[in-house]
């Protein structure tokens, strides 16, 4: 019996995951892991683990140790650091690795939007947009707009905070994806937002960024970072012919 680790907590890692079990469940352990950032666990096909593995180095020991044949990186894009622990950890090991990505958005030419290179930039130029700001970068990345002044914040989290978020000014509103188009324009437009900013995720454009064109916002968003060298596909069909080829 072969065995595939997928490192997920996408929706793509999960569709992989129901793929690959339902088509090759007789013939193929699959083991999904996630971050466990969130406190709902994903409703995945196959075995599960949560949490992080250590660096590269435990994840090397794992992959070794669980005798995973193969791994498919289906991440968050923004996920870098696992990403590369996993090109590290697979080349240590001599693991096969394959990675799943999104192709970036298709943005409509009339839309107002503007992309950085990262969230200092992001921070740096909120300003010039409005002084009211969805900001649905996640839980993660507030810190780096800690100093942003005269900015009152919409802030969108999957879960609500432990403790007082580092911003002056701002109001949390919490949500689970996917999210509703008419739901997502008529909170812009209750708060009076004067501008989106999202992190540059590929794939299906959400229904946030739609409103916002539609309500004539200005969308502000942060690039990706450039993925570990290594074989990548784009669609969960392309994974799973690769998937055939390993077993």
């Amino acid at each position: 019996m072969r065995r595939l680790l997928i490192l997920g907590g996408t929706a793509e890692a999960r569709a992989l995951a129901e793929a690959a079990v339902n088509e090759l469940g007789d013939r193929l352990e699959v083991v999904t892991s996630w971050a466990g950032r969130t406190d709902r666990a994903p409703d995945v096909a196959g075995d599960t683990r949560v949490g992080g593995f250590g660096g590269a180095a435990g994840l090397t020991d794992y992959l070794r140790t669980e005798a995973i044949d193969f791994v498919i990186d289906a991440t968050h894009p923004f996920a870098e650091t696992i990403s590369e622990h996993a090109h590290d950890a697979c080349v240590t090991a001599s693991v096969a690795r394959l990675q799943l990505f999104r192709l970036a958005w298709a943005l409509p030419p009339s839309g107002r939007w503007l992309e950085v290179d990262d969230m200092a930039a992001a921070a740096r130029t909120i300003g010039d947009l409005g002084s009211r700001i969805f900001l649905t970068t996640g839980k993660q990345t507030v810190n780096a707009f800690s100093d942003v002044e005269n900015v009152w914040f919409l802030v969108r989290l999957i879960d609500p905070p432990a403790e007082p978020l580092p911003l002056a000014n701002c109001e949390v509103a919490t949500g689970r994806p996917p999210y509703d188009l008419e739901a997502e324009r008529a909170l812009m437009e209750r708060h009076r937002i004067d501008a989106l900013v999202s992190k540059s995720s590929g794939g299906a454009l959400p229904e946030k960024i739609i409103a916002a064109f539609e309500l004539g916002l200005p969308v502000l968003l942060v690039a990706p970072p450039p993925p570990p060298p290594g074989m990548r596909v784009s669609h969960v069909d392309e994974a799973m012919a690769w998937v055939r080829t390993q077993i």
